[in-house]
């Protein structure tokens, strides 16, 4: 799940820069690539070894078919875990998404802003990727982050095991809608498609 995050963050952060380059991009070049990802993995691994060498602990989720942070142990051992993956692995990553998308969409409004047709156009399609990745973003990861806060500052079994399964879910599908989002409203990958 966090490497996802991050991924979504990364892939924001690069489609901005790549969009707002003036010069052409090297496309033989994958240092930067390979950068990126050892980063991301890099640290999505340090925020999830943390449970492994004492700060938390991983439990079984929901039902008790997967395994997550243990989100209702109340200790403050594990609440401070909680409150920093919360900040460092879902706010920031959604501020750097939100800044990217931002950035990107005020570059194409003033590369559109001569009153031209296909320039118009093109600025709503961004617009609307960006607002819809930026929807599906928060649909997937908020629910859960409520649910997983709510367990963890709530009352003892407030959340039930029925009621998580569905956030997890969605969670663990967020690395599946991003492509498919730039795939549909993209208008050159759709032509070649």
């Amino acid at each position: 799940g966090i490497i996802s995050l991050i991924s979504l963050a990364v892939l924001s952060y690069e489609r901005c820069c790549t969009m707002t380059r003036t010069a052409e991009p090297d496309t033989t070049n994958y240092r930067k690539t390979w950068t990126a990802i050892i980063l991301s993995w890099t640290y999505s691994l340090l925020w999830t070894a943390p449970p492994l060498f004492g700060w938390s602990s991983y439990a079984p989720e929901g039902p008790g078919i997967t395994c997550s942070v243990n989100w209702h142990s109340k200790d403050a051992n594990n609440a401070s875990y909680i409150v920093c993956l919360f900040v460092f692995c879902l706010v920031i990553p959604f501020a750097i998404i939100v800044y990217s998308y931002g950035k990107l969409l005020c570059a194409v409004r003033q590369v559109s802003s001569i009153p031209r047709g296909p320039g118009r156009r093109r600025e709503q399609r961004v617009l609307v990727m960006v607002v819809v990745m930026v929807v599906c973003f928060l649909l997937c990861w908020l629910p859960y982050a409520a649910v997983a806060l709510t367990a963890t500052f709530g009352q003892p079994g407030l959340i039930t095991p029925a009621a998580s399964i569905i956030p997890a879910i969605l969670a663990k599908s967020s690395t599946v809608y991003n492509p498919i989002i730039y795939v549909f409203l993209n208008k050159q990958v759709s032509e070649m498609l």
